[in-house]
């Protein structure tokens, strides 16, 4: 009586780890549009969007990887952070390799996530590898935005671009820290006047904090998908280990016009788990609004 269960479930594991290591050695690309104000009508203007490589390697030297994004002909590229894994000195290498090619395709900003902010804070750990790290990516031409504003301007179209760094108690696995505009506005100040506002904040997990200090567009990643997604439900755990984190990787947009982005990461680390959850390549289309 047990025979056909088991091979149900015999199967159904094989089907299952197939279909993990399919998804761990490809990526696809994830396309949003969105409509923006302050851009001419039918004007398009392309990103691309990577966040949490890893030092994850899709051919030899990311050859796969470079090729499709030149193919996708951005305008300007953002790197949301984690490109690289603190506890793997390798994965420096990788990353760099990647970012300074990305220079030849479009302008680059990039903005830290927690791997390269705790190599940042904790010197007694990690020595000067941020650092060199860092100067790297500027030596390369990458706009490096470690709690800074800069504008991009295509046309008679302008967008701050903000990378936002939160205080590492808020990456806590349990009990982390609760996140507060003023500190946002302490780190990075009061968000632009003008223009449509790109905030680069690594965690989705403030969300409604991010659209309160007045983000157009949150740009982040961090949870790689949830690991592993369920349909209607979405992703499935944080790496804080919550379950069904609200944000893990779609777009979602306010009714009053706010959005962001959430990645679902390029790469993974420690937990090397994917299922029904693609690693991906994010493009965006800012289009100017029609009459």
């Amino acid at each position: 009586m047990w025979k056909k269960p088991l091979a149900l479930l015999g199967t159904s594991a094989l089907i299952c780890a197939g279909e993990m290591a399919r998804e761990l050695s490809t990526f696809r690309v994830r396309r949003y549009r969105m409509e923006v104000p302050g851009l001419e009508s039918g004007r398009e203007i392309r990103c691309l969007f990577l966040s949490d490589l890893h030092g994850k390697e899709y051919g030899k030297e990311n050859k796969k990887l470079l090729e499709q994004i030149e193919k996708e002909r951005p305008d300007f590229i953002l790197a949301g952070g984690d490109m690289l894994t603190r506890t793997q000195p390798e994965t420096d290498r990788t990353a760099l390799a990647l970012m300074r090619r990305l220079v030849s395709v479009a302008p680059v900003y990039a903005a830290n996530g927690n791997h390269e902010q705790k190599m940042k804070e904790n010197t007694e750990l990690y020595g000067d590898r941020y650092d060199r790290y860092r100067d790297a990516l500027k030596e390369g031409g990458i706009r490096v935005l470690e709690n800074e504003t800069c504008l991009f301007r295509k046309g008679s179209f302008q967008a701050s671009i903000t990378g936002l760094e939160i205080p590492l108690s808020c990456y806590r696995h349990f009990g982390r820290e609760e996140l507060q505009v003023e500190e946002i506005n302490k780190r990075v100040g009061e968000s632009p006047k003008k223009g449509y506002r790109i905030l680069m904040a690594h965690t989705p997990a403030y969300m409604d904090t991010y659209w309160e200090w007045g983000a157009d567009l949150v740009l982040s990643g961090h949870l790689h998908g949830g690991v592993v997604r369920l349909p209607v439900l979405g992703g499935v755990i944080t790496p804080q280990m919550q379950l069904f984190p609200r944000y893990s990787g779609d777009m979602y947009t306010k009714k009053d016009g706010q959005s962001c982005v959430v990645s679902r990461g390029l790469g993974t680390h420690t937990v090397n788990v994917r299922l029904y959850n693609m690693a991906e390549l994010v493009c965006f289309s800012l289009i100017g609004k029609r009459d």
